[in-house]
């Protein structure tokens, strides 16, 4: 087998992991990729191996630990070896704290959380032995600016960000550089989901007000997270750990909507 650097990429069935998993493929590295479902997984497999480069498909549960383990000994079986993971798989549930579950709350944290911890152990351990590699955490900007929509999510995107810190001084010094993303809007099908209290589709309306407070105007596309992501796997990124690199399009740092400052200087905005 040719000797390719190998990224496993998990939640990529979808969004920005479906353009990670491309962006890398053409970029000249094997992807071994993990979601849920098997179909999704080979219909991308194809895609990736179109760009000339070998995949593997590793379907299954990451809130189950020994899946999530046995996948990581898989591809390092196969290939021989794991240049980069990226931990993007997330699960959220649109609830407020008031009414959610204990069981969202667990599953939750299990997938955002605990799944990419332990991922990052098992792969690391692989990494060191080659003083070589790289973690990326899908983190998210909601880590820092909540919405009061989503309180499991929220912890557990600000815990990620936290490891991710933990991971670098732990790994550092072994060469594994660990980071994470915090994205913005993405536009994505898991973006689609807001609804009323008797069941109206609010998304275009969400659409709508969040781009009224987005500097540069729009969602962003998956494949511009995923632009990012394999730059900052690249060497070009030799000297970038320990930190969040947030992609957002300015909306973290934003006060007021633009119609707002459209109306008061009108020849300004």
């Amino acid at each position: 087998m040719e000797n390719r650097p190998v990224v496993f990429i998990t939640g990529a069935a979808g969004g920005i992991g479906t353009a990670t998993c491309l962006e890398f493929a053409s970029r000249g590295y094997d992807v071994a990729m993990a979601d849920l479902s098997a179909d999704p997984l080979e219909s991308l497999a194809k895609q990736v191996q179109n760009l000339g480069v070998n995949s593997l498909i590793l379907p299954g549960d990451l809130s189950d630990f020994d899946y999530a383990e046995s996948a990581v000994q898989k591809t390092v079986d196969h290939f021989g070896k794991i240049d980069v993971l990226v931990n993007n798989a997330a699960w959220r549930e649109l609830i407020t704290m008031r009414t959610i579950s204990l069981e969202s709350w667990e599953k939750t944290l299990k997938i955002c959380v605990t799944a990419p911890a332990f991922l990052s152990r098992w792969v690391a351990a692989d990494m060191e032995k080659r003083n070589k590699g790289v973690i990326i955490n899908i983190s998210s900007i909601q880590s820092q600016c909540a919405a009061g929509l989503s309180p499991a999510y929220v912890a557990a995107k600000g815990a990620l960000d936290a490891l991710t810190n933990e991971f670098a001084i732990l790994w550092g010094p072994k060469g594994v550089r660990v980071l994470a993303v915090n994205p913005g809007v993405i536009d994505t099908e898991g973006s689609q989901d807001y609804e009323s209290s008797d069941g109206e589709n609010l998304t275009a309306l969400q659409h709508k007000w969040s781009e009224d407070m987005i500097p540069l105007r729009r969602w962003a596309a998956g494949k511009e997270i995923a632009t990012t992501v394999a730059m900052l796997a690249s060497d070009d990124a030799s000297y970038i750990t320990g930190t969040t690199i947030v992609v957002d399009g300015g909306v973290k740092n934003q006060f007021s909507p633009y119609s707002i400052k459209k109306m008061m200087f009108p020849d300004d905005f």
